[in-house]
């Protein structure tokens, strides 16, 4: 199995799975998603099987495939996948089916093609794989702006109020953003001898200047993809316009395209760049902690407020990756695992909510408990997992970003604690808000509130929570394939973590 190409079949195969849920007849919408959900699956088995074959502790990069694409550039189709692409390759297969059964009437309510909807989902899903098993500069940027398209038109066609307008916003920001990626990609191209080859390039001696400046059309790009503050403005509009299963996948994969960018290729291909600007790195996280957390505290609105959070998250993720440790550093990965399974499962169960009540609105729920007391159990638990309370799989990465960080810089760690606070500030409040307290009594009127979770929809919260209470208490299987990439790009930028200091009891008394 070790030379099975599991990278490019992984990312042919949800193509060709769209293809044909596109090609089914518009008057036969459960078909389209029955084999929609079935590929799904088709496509996470695979998945487990590669995590099996994944040797840790083996070569950095597994299950290498290169073939000619554009000799003449230097391009190639070279997929690669190292435990940090690797884990972010299992979210993906872990999170698409589960997104198809949560939004098995989202296409109804738009009018418009339901085989279309289902096969943009597939169609998303390669996008995402390729992205993150790339190991070709120019393949990687192809994939990275080709995966603004089908989340445009999920959006822009399925989404919800002013989604034309959350469309728009969303493919123009991230269409700046690759703007300057393809011209540091163009430059690094150059200076690199005239090769796309992430492993070739990251050997390429750079002259200072020069690299500042790649580095900043990469990092400008992740930072919008991300997003960090001041470049999230789009996110709350997509996330907020977004059909449920569709912000799902937005806030909980394609946004990690921006933290693994610069994991993967900011940090090895541009050492000495990236260790000046780590502050400012680091100030721009701190910022987006409170930030963002302090206007998800005022929203009314569901899916704005989760997208609040996420920005906040996405804070400690880059506070985790420029501490340069390797216990941040795992950190940071293993927060973007947890955050795409916690606020994955969030995103669901507000949607679920949502759906029954026909409005987003904060102030149009209150008391919902009294009525729907799993969904609202389970709302509460996906809201705990977010604001990261030990047992729930966020809390450990949270933990290590927070230690890991603490060791080399006192007073970011000490900062970011805030965030804490405040993330127990909006999540409780928002629950406190829509389900606790007295019964609205217009609650009562609206059919959808007498109907508690359904047979699909606990099908799909359930694994979602298994995970989220498993990696809560036991994240080992998943740190042990993170530690060793972690720790290669660490070597990347020549540092090495603090050596503990622990002084006598004579020198602790004076």
């Amino acid at each position: 199995m070790s030379n099975f190409p599991f990278l490019s079949v992984l990312t042919v195969a949800p193509l060709v799975g769209a293809l044909v849920v596109a090609l089914l007849p518009r008057h036969r919408p459960e078909l389209a998603k029955q084999v929609a959900f079935v590929w799904s699956l088709l496509v996470l088995v695979l998945s487990v099987l590669m995590w099996i074959t994944f040797k840790v502790g083996g070569d950095r990069f597994q299950f290498r495939e290169s073939y000619p694409w554009i000799p003449n550039w230097g391009v190639h189709f070279t997929f690669a996948a190292d435990g940090i692409a690797l884990v972010m390759l299992m979210l993906i297969a872990v999170l698409v089916p589960l997104v198809i059964l949560a939004s098995w009437h989202d296409a109804e309510s738009s009018k418009r093609s339901v085989p279309v909807y289902f096969a943009l989902l597939l169609v998303l899903e390669c996008t995402m794989i390729g992205v993150f098993a790339a190991a070709d500069v120019f393949l990687f940027y192809v994939f990275f702006e080709v995966m603004l398209v089908p989340m445009y038109f999920l959006i822009g066609s399925y989404g919800g109020h002013q989604r034309q307008y959350a469309a728009v916003k969303f493919f123009l920001y991230s269409l700046v953003g690759g703007l300057f990626m393809l011209a540091a990609v163009i430059g690094l191209w150059v200076v690199g001898g005239k090769t796309f080859d992430w492993q070739a390039l990251s050997q390429v001696d750079i002259s200072t200047g020069t690299e500042r400046w790649l580095f900043l059309g990469f990092f400008l790009a992740f930072a919008i993809k991300a997003p960090f503050f001041p470049f999230h403005t789009w996110l709350p509009d997509a996330g907020g316009a977004a059909p449920a299963g569709a912000a799902a996948l937005l806030v909980g994969v394609l946004d990690k395209v921006g933290t693994f960018g610069i994991l993967r290729y900011c940090l090895p291909l541009f050492p000495d760049a990236a260790k000046w600007f780590a502050p400012w790195a680091l100030a721009l996280g701190l910022i987006g902690i409170i930030y963002a957390a302090l206007l998800a505290v005022g929203q009314n609105d569901l899916k704005r407020l989760v997208s609040y959070t996420s920005i906040a998250h996405f804070g400690f993720i880059g506070v985790g990756i420029f501490a340069f440790t390797t216990q941040a550093g795992t950190g940071a990965v293993l927060y973007m695992v947890n955050h795409g399974l916690a606020t994955g499962l969030l995103f669901l169960v507000v949607g679920m909510l949502i759906a029954r009540r026909g409005s987003a609105l904060i102030t149009d729920f209150g008391g919902a408990g009294k009525l729907l007391p799993v969904l609202a159990g389970v709302l509460f638990f996906a809201g705990l997992a977010s604001l990261a309370l030990p047992g729930t799989a966020p809390f450990v990465s949270e933990f290590l970003v927070l230690i890991g960080s603490f060791t080399v810089n006192k007073p970011v760690a000490v900062i970011a604690t805030v965030g804490i606070i405040l993330a127990a500030a909006y999540v409780l409040w928002m629950v406190q808000r829509t389900t606790q307290g007295t019964l609205n009594p217009a609650l009562t009127e609206v059919d959808g509130m007498r109907r508690d979770l359904n047979l699909r929809e606990k099908v799909v919260v359930a694994p979602l929570i298994a995970l989220i209470v498993l990696l809560g208490f036991y994240p080992k299987p998943v740190t042990d394939v993170i530690n060793p990439a972690v720790q290669a790009t660490m070597d990347d930028i020549g540092r090495t973590d603090p050596a503990p200091s622990v002084g006598t009891v004579q020198e602790a008394a004076k």
